[in-house]
């Protein structure tokens, strides 16, 4: 259980999230808010997973609170490393009314990114890609494109299906012979591999590629610079991230707080103001402008054009599927 401090005597509290221009969105828009009602302090941990699944191994877990995606959360479950969450201590999940296939045991999802198409506006002489089977279409859509490496995220198995005609509501379990075949198909095509967030606008920007995949919320700043890219959001896989309280954590009490004042609509909702961000709660859209909730991939004109990526079939097939993807790139 909980080391001494943990039962309300700290005024601080210690949590994991991944940095970056993110980070100090989370700073702006949540931590200085929650400092400023509760009196207690933000510490900030900047850790990968094996370091920190480490930690709580020995007992002594550097941070409180982890803001992780939700597949890494699940991860830690089997390693027996979260806490089981108390769902009394967490006013919001009512309040913001966060959809119940986000709370779970262990953890609660915060908010969701996407993974859709960019491309180059001034590539397709007008025309606008509407779909994964347009991807995949190199006459129609000429020139080369970039997806992800398995170091960025979950190979994009799915494109390749819904590209070949599976429907999004039929795409699991995964068809993987399928999929790799389609894949196979776009291959030549394939310029690059991107590793890191910032990537597939680098390429596009450089017109190394006119297409490519994205995580949703990456374009924005690209555009603000003048750089002719777009998204498209049809067919957009959704993944989750959320909250979890770290097993032996120092500060309990202090970590609840923090859950519930960032799960809050009024807390989504800010830090969309900050950083391109899409809440689970559905009332945090409805305290977004009109331009804030039509930049979200989460804003009810987009959302059902979107899929959860199932993350039970990932979990039990993402080594294989990683193992397979690496000899076919290799190819």
């Amino acid at each position: 259980m909980s080391r001494p401090g943990g039962k309300g005597g700290s005024k601080t509290v210690v949590v994991r999230d991944s940095g970056g221009s993110y980070g100090a969105a989370l700073q702006k828009a949540i931590y200085t808010p929650f400092t400023q009602e509760t009196g207690i302090q933000v510490k900030v941990l900047n850790l990968d997973d094996a370091p920190l699944l480490a930690q709580i191994k020995q007992g002594r877990p550097q941070c409180d609170l982890i803001n992780n995606s939700m597949m890494s959360h699940f991860k830690y479950v089997e390693q027996d490393a979260l806490e089981a969450l108390d769902r009394d201590r967490l006013k919001s999940l009512k309040s913001a009314k966060i959809p119940d296939n986000q709370i779970t045991d262990h953890a609660v999802g915060h908010s969701f990114y996407g993974q859709c198409i960019a491309y180059r506006t001034d590539a397709f002489g007008g025309k606008k890609p509407e779909s994964w089977a347009d991807f995949w279409d190199t006459k129609a859509f000429q020139g080369a494109r970039a997806m992800v490496h398995p170091d960025g995220d979950l190979p994009e198995l799915e494109f390749a299906l819904l590209a070949d005609g599976v429907p999004a509501d039929k795409l699991y379990p995964l068809d993987i012979d399928r999929a790799f075949k389609v894949l196979t198909r776009l291959r030549p095509h394939i310029k690059k591999f991107w590793d890191s967030g910032p990537l597939p606008g680098v390429l596009l920007s450089r017109q190394e590629v006119t297409m490519s995949t994205v995580w949703d919320g990456r374009l924005a700043d690209l555009q603000k610079q003048g750089v002719p890219v777009e998204r498209q959001l049809n067919g957009t896989r959704r993944q989750f991230s959320g909250y979890a309280i770290a097993k032996g954590a120092a500060n309990v009490d202090n970590a609840y707080q923090l859950m519930d004042f960032s799960l809050r609509a009024e807390s989504q909702a800010n830090l969309v103001k900050f950083f391109p961000s899409n809440p689970s709660s559905p009332v945090a859209y409805g305290k977004l402008t009109d331009e804030q909730r039509n930049a979200s991939a989460g804003a009810p004109k987009y959302y059902d054009k979107g899929f959860d990526a199932d993350v039970d079939w990932w979990l039990k097939n993402e080594s294989a599927v990683t193992k397979r993807w690496l000899e076919w790139a290799r190819g």
